[in-house]
């Protein structure tokens, strides 16, 4: 399911549908961390990425309102070179994750734990203490890449009225009241 969710990301040419896909695929991650005892890792993907960065992401697609005839017209041209690609990230993957380097004849199995075991106190006093400067910088990257989003859908259009808060806390009564007097008539019915 997670390869399919992934593949669907790639080649899905809507992106608020490549968006939703991608968050099959967190999900489908998510359940992998469950599988493997890493209880905080899933909650906080959840919760971080399909909740807020999902969120963030169709907002700025919709925002952007994205042309998807002409991605469409850029998807078949690099084809070829997406597909070359692809298949020296699968030929790293196999290097890298292949049988001769993984199982458990060459990685010994997880240690077990007992039932007071908290892996997110673990998962903390690893991230500040041996990993805070990376950890920060982290931050620090992800605070730029919000300011890059918000100032993508913060551009200034011709003949949008803007509200001036302060102008209108500054106005008073007799600014925007006219009280006029008139005889009463009477109707001839």
């Amino acid at each position: 399911m997670l390869l399919f969710a992934a593949t669907m990301v790639v080649t899905r040419r809507n992106p608020v549908q490549s968006a939703l896909f991608l968050v099959l695929t967190f999900f489908c991650t998510s359940a992998i961390w469950l599988l493997l005892e890493a209880e905080f890792l899933a909650i906080t993907l959840v919760l971080v990425y399909v909740g807020a960065v999902m969120v963030l992401f169709l907002f700025v697609i919709m925002m952007l309102d994205v042309d998807v005839a002409a991605m469409r017209a850029g998807f078949v041209r690099y084809l070829p070179i997406g597909l070359l690609v692809a298949i020296a990230m699968v030929v790293q993957l196999v290097m890298v994750v292949g049988p001769q380097r993984f199982g458990l004849d060459k990685v010994a199995a997880p240690i077990r734990h007992a039932a007071d075991y908290s892996n997110t106190e673990e998962l903390g006093q690893l991230l500040y203490t041996v990993y805070m400067y990376p950890f920060e910088i982290a931050a620090f990257i992800l605070l730029i890449a919000i300011v890059a989003a918000i100032s993508l859908t913060l551009r200034r259009r011709k003949g949008v009225r803007h509200q001036d808060i302060s102008k209108q806390v500054r106005v008073k009564r007799d600014d925007r009241v006219r009280l006029v007097s008139m005889q009463a008539e009477e109707r001839d019915d």
